[in-house]
């Protein structure tokens, strides 16, 4: 007989951590008597982070009183009470490997059913004290699970706890979270998931995302359940290798494009349309060399790159480049990588660019060129005018060749050389205005590349004319947007910068979208520590290897884990938050 053990509430406040604060609802404290519990909640209760936790889907937390006698021997503690693990119910009975999802139980005047289990989060960690508890929870297989309230009403401590009905697939809570989180999984399991209306959608897209991985052929290694990383093929080549100069060739006024072969001729291995290309530029002066990433822009599989730059103002990389990359000259690079690629469908395409944001899709456009697509493709480009529209004709030529294109070219100060109908069609900027009054296909897929405000402004214009938001793909050029989650009181933005205090004596860490090269030091914990005292934009949740927020491309060199991920990462990949570097490492960060 299961019953409920102890009702926990408890209002978000502000807990220092790090220096810093943290928002969290995490520290919840027994209430007696009869609780009313609603849709979202129980009264008196809340969360500080609801993207992480709460909601309709998370109204509830439970978990039992058997696994706190499990942590009790685990981890020598004799001072666990019912909420320290943050739930709201604590009861006797409703394990783990027991409770399945989708099961409904009638508990004094509410009903609940089974939606997920507990997310992982180093909030629990930071209420037990005990920083890896994410990543023990599930590696022991005792999350803890949520419900959702179908009916409202009042609950109180000591009530019975009856089961009204099973879930299909009788899939447990610890069997679902195994799925997700480790690596002894089935496709058959993943179906059985899907099979399963109870289920979150947020763990219905995971499960959704691992099935077309292993559909796709993308499912070699890594979690294309908790990270896009894992969706993308491993590199071909591991470190960088000297490619060899063949052309150098203007765009327009400000990018000009480099052509690389591999030194022995040999075709180099094809990259997916839409990837980047990171190169060392050894600059002048016997200082460190500066690393960069720039979009392949020409066409896939030709067995030779194209990379194309644009000279910024005071960009030191650019700007050597531009001065000095000569016919026959080498340029070290690491393998073609990215998750912003052109996908294999039948749907409709938009390819929407603003100023040098066309290489990538560019890319895209001469995949589909080649092979000869049904398919329909809106080409939406911005410049200022003709001659800062690199690959005009050649775009121009590759649309001419597709049956379905629909072309807008908007020039906001064209000139009188430019060419209305035939170099642009438009006058003006390429606004989420004008984006709004295009008709664009609800079904399409979106590949969008340009600053960080145009992709902004576009995507919500997108969303605002019916486009799914999940269909909308981005790429950022430079440090990505961070994921703090629950963090009040970050430092005001800086750029990367050197960290405080003496300089490290180990091997040096290139961030290479922030342009910063760091000597590792010992007093850090983790790469991620590292990069967080540099002010370089990083993305977390559980800080203890399991959740795959962190996960990014190791363009070179070696790292150590401690403690070791709950799952390894995809290929080619590391988990920042709990590894340090064996050697000189380049991270796509």
């Amino acid at each position: 007989m299961a019953t409920l053990i102890a009702v926990n509430v408890g209002l978000p406040k502000d807990v220092p951590w790090r220096g810093k604060h943290v928002r969290t609802g995490v520290w919840k404290h027994t209430v007696t008597g009869p609780r009313m519990v609603r849709r979202l909640n129980i009264d008196g209760d809340g969360q500080g982070d609801l993207d992480g936790h709460g909601g309709e889907q998370r109204a509830v937390l439970v978990y039992q009183s058997e696994s706190y006698r499990f942590w009790e021997k685990e981890l020598g503690r004799d001072d666990l009470r019912p909420g320290h693990f943050g739930e709201n119910f604590t009861v006797d009975g409703l394990a783990d490997d027991e409770v399945c999802i989708g099961d409904r139980y009638r508990i004094g005047g509410a009903l609940f059913e089974v939606t997920q289990p507990r997310v992982t989060c180093y909030r629990v960690g930071l209420r037990l004290g005990e920083p890896q508890m994410a990543a023990l929870l599930v590696s022991r297989r005792r999350p803890g699970f949520y419900f959702r309230v179908i009916e409202e009403g009042e609950v109180e401590a000591g009530q019975e706890i009856v089961k009204v009905s099973s879930g299909p697939e009788g899939m447990t809570v610890a069997e679902i979270d195994a799925v997700l989180y480790l690596q002894r999984r089935t496709r058959e399991q993943v179906e059985r998931a899907l099979r399963i209306p109870a289920l979150s959608p947020g763990w219905q897209g995971s499960m959704r995302t691992l099935l077309d991985a292993a559909d796709g052929g993308t499912a070699e290694s890594g979690n294309a359940g908790l990270t896009v990383a894992a969706t993308a093929p491993p590199p071909a080549w591991p470190g960088f290798r000297p490619l060899t100069i063949t052309r150098v060739q203007p765009e327009s006024r400000s990018v000009f494009s480099l052509f690389l072969a591999a030194a022995d001729g040999a075709p180099l291995p094809p990259a997916l349309p839409g990837q980047f290309l990171t190169v060392k530029v050894q600059a002048d002066g016997g200082v460190p060399p500066l690393i960069r990433s720039y979009s392949l822009s020409g066409e896939p599989g030709a067995g030779t790159y194209r990379i194309s730059v644009k000279q910024e103002l005071h960009g030191a990389a650019s700007g050597y480049l531009r001065a000095r990359a000569r016919v026959g000259g080498t340029l070290d690079a690491a393998a073609p990588r990215g998750t912003f690629y052109l996908t294999d469908d039948s749907n409709p395409v938009v390819l929407l660019s603003a100023g040098v944001g066309v290489t990538p899709v560019l890319a895209m456009l001469h995949a589909l060129a080649r092979a000869g697509s049904p398919r329909q493709v809106w080409w939406l480009h911005g410049a200022r005018n003709g001659t800062e529209h690199p690959f005009a004709a050649e775009s121009r030529h590759l649309l001419d060749g597709l049956p379905h294109a629909h072309t807008r070219v908007y020039y906001s100060r064209p000139t009188s050389a430019d060419r209305a109908g035939t170099d642009y069609t438009d006058v003006g900027r390429l606004s989420p205005e004008r984006i709004s009054g295009l008709g664009l296909p609800a079904d399409a897929d979106v590949y969008l590349c340009g600053p960080v405000g145009f992709m902004a402004g576009v995507t919500d214009a997108l969303v605002a004319a019916g486009l799914r938001r999940s269909r909308v793909h981005t790429e950022v050029f430079g440090a990505g947007a961070s994921l703090t989650p629950g963090v009040t009181s970050a430092t005001s933005a800086r750029a990367p910068h050197q960290p405080a205090g003496a300089a490290g004596k180990g091997p040096p860490v290139s961030f290479a979208r922030s342009c910063l090269t760091v000597p590792w030091n010992d007093d850090q914990g983790s790469l991620l520590d590292l990069a967080e005292a540099c002010d370089v934009p990083v993305r977390w949740s559980c800080r203890t290897g399991v959740c795959h927020t962190c996960e990014l491309a190791l363009m070179s060199g070696a790292v150590s884990y401690s403690p070791d991920p709950v799952e390894p990462p995809a290929e080619g990949d590391i988990l920042i938050c709990c590894s340090r570097p064996s050697e000189a490492v380049v991270l796509d960060l």
